[in-house]
């Protein structure tokens, strides 16, 4: 990359104030940044395949990740949580999570602002094909994350996106709603802590804005505010869909500063506890 991260962003300000995210082509280096956060799923995979006797392709991290995964799942659900936990601990992964270029981002997009990263906020999706239960349905980033109003998602894939993936999906401009009350319900799929959170009439909000779902690839990252509606997509393909997520915040937001910068769900606290305004009794479909 010829440019700062810092020219980059200042660059994509103007579209991310306008339309609540923004895309940067090739922000990361596939081979430094991406790759060894690849090498480290492999060996968690191949690992995890060994000791429950499961024999599968696992001498690629493609093939870990598009191959063996799915076959350790269709034999133990459970393993594929265990997968879940690990992958966010590889070092690669907190590396790409604490890089500066990240800071850098976050002050050009905030101008004055002081980064935090969102604790508990960070890890590495994986998003099954026709799994609907742990799927992220529309929703704001503020309500399940807290720390601060003034919060930026990062959001960068493993593989490259289909269509038919599922990428994020998101609602131009519609940060402009300002914070949306949201009220808990599992929609009859199980679904508890920030996946059983709904937008207070929901469809109505959406049908006010254009929704956009970019195609990326591994280096590239996506960018929203604490605010922007967006949801993951439904994956229809044969393949998982492996993404990572991240949440840095601004110190020197008020709202942040009056609630400490706690969290919520990713915290082990519900927002309702730290901001009762946010819920409602019920919402609209």
């Amino acid at each position: 990359m010829s440019q700062t991260p810092f020219s980059v962003a200042s660059e994509a300000q103007p579209t991310f104030a306008d339309k609540g995210y923004a895309v940067l082509r090739q922000f990361y280096d596939a081979e430094a940044d991406v790759a060894p956060i690849h090498e480290g799923i492999r060996v968690i995979v191949e690992g995890v395949c060994r000791k429950y006797g499961v024999v599968a392709p696992t001498a690629t991290p493609h093939e870990a990740m598009t191959l063996a995964y799915p076959q350790l799942i269709a034999t133990n659900r459970t393993w594929g949580g265990e997968i879940y936990d690990a992958v966010k601990q590889i070092p690669a992964f907190m590396r790409l999570v604490t890089n500066r270029a990240n800071d850098e981002v976050f002050r050009a997009l905030r101008p004055g602002s002081v980064p935090g990263i969102a604790a508990g906020g960070y890890g590495i999706r994986i998003d099954n094909p026709g799994e609907e239960k742990f799927r992220a349905h529309w929703h704001q980033e503020f309500p399940s994350q807290l720390r601060s109003l003034d919060g930026i998602v990062f959001w960068t894939p493993l593989l490259p996106l289909t269509a038919d993936m599922g990428p994020v999906e998101i609602a131009e401009g519609s940060q402009a709603e300002g914070i949306v009350p949201v009220y808990e319900d599992d929609k009859g799929v199980g679904a508890s802590g920030a996946y059983a959170l709904h937008l207070d009439r929901e469809q109505e909000r959406l049908a006010k804005y254009k929704v956009v779902a970019p195609l990326t690839t591994p280096g590239d990252l996506v960018l929203m505010d604490f605010l922007t509606l967006h949801q993951g997509g439904h994956n229809r393909s044969r393949t998982p869909r492996w993404t990572i997520q991240f949440r840095y915040f601004n110190f020197a937001e008020p709202l942040g500063v009056r609630i400490g910068w706690r969290g919520s769900f990713a915290a082990g606290t519900k927002f309702a506890d730290v901001l009762p305004e946010l819920a409602v009794e019920r919402g609209a479909a």
